[in-house]
């Protein structure tokens, strides 16, 4: 650098060749990064839609435990793309027919033990769904990791080089309780590995984490997920995946209310 130097001072070298020169070595450093890693949003858009596509069919468990109880409820889930959700519990008795429907931002509950149907407020979206640690949001997934939130890449103390890793802060006008999400993906294919939530605090909430990658047809996924939050000790609820479709066709009358009250 000192020879370059001495070359402009005495004009043997032009300012502009310098200033290339200078320019070239992070402009360099960036392309080779920018190769390697993709756009950020393309992550977040494949985690948004890695359960769903534009249309699911799956029947799946979901093991609850507390340190006082433990169950298992089986259930049938259909999607369509990112606005509609349908889930009908299949077993245990107790419990068989109950349906959650939700479309757009509008979500139905219905209990056939009383045999009515209620209308979920937005209030209540990051309410327990049936007693376990995933919440209303979670199943019927009403918010949108692509348009709910703002995101970069991060690099956290623990980091591995293995995965890429994503902070996702809610937007102002999002009806978002977290007060940031920070995801981890597998640096060769973007399959999620974990996702840690936080209060507005940045107190860490609770912990999900995705594991026995599987391959469903054309999709690979995660066949579980295991939520763990962090304010309750010995709390935990595992959803796995028992068989799934996707992007078959599914008749629109599986989403609507009449549909909540069969009991099949």
């Amino acid at each position: 650098m000192a020879k370059f130097r001495d070359k402009i001072q005495n004009g043997s070298l032009g300012l502009k060749v310098w200033c290339l020169l200078v320019l070239a070595v992070p402009f360099c450093l960036f392309v080779q990064a920018d190769e390697h890693v993709p756009d950020v949003e393309t992550i977040v858009k494949k985690i948004d839609q890695l359960y769903r596509s534009k249309s699911s069919h799956a029947d799946m468990e979901m093991h609850i435990v507390t340190p006082h109880w433990e169950r298992t409820l089986a259930m049938t889930v259909w999607t369509q793309g990112m606005r509609k959700t349908f889930i009908r519990i299949t077993a245990p008795k107790k419990e068989q027919g109950v349906a959650t429907l939700r479309i757009g931002n509008e979500m139905w509950n219905y209990l056939p033990k009383t045999n009515k149907t209620m209308k979920i407020p937005p209030s209540m979206m990051m309410g327990s769904w049936m007693g376990s640690d995933f919440t209303n949001d979670d199943l019927v997934r009403e918010s949108s990791m692509l348009e709910d939130y703002t995101y970069q890449y991060v690099t956290p103390q623990d980091a591995s080089p293995d995965h890429l890793y994503i902070q996702l802060i809610p937007k102002e006008d999002s009806p978002i309780v977290w007060g940031k999400i920070v995801a981890a993906v597998q640096s060769d294919d973007y399959i999620p590995v974990w996702q840690r939530f936080y209060d507005e605090k940045g107190n860490l909430m609770r912990v999900m984490n995705f594991k026995e990658i599987k391959t469903y047809g054309d999709k690979i996924a995660p066949s579980v997920m295991e939520m763990i939050p962090q304010n309750k000790e010995g709390h935990k609820t595992v959803v796995r995946w028992l068989n799934a479709t996707f992007d078959s066709d599914i008749d629109d009358k599986i989403f609507t209310r009449r549909n909540l009250q069969k009991r099949r």
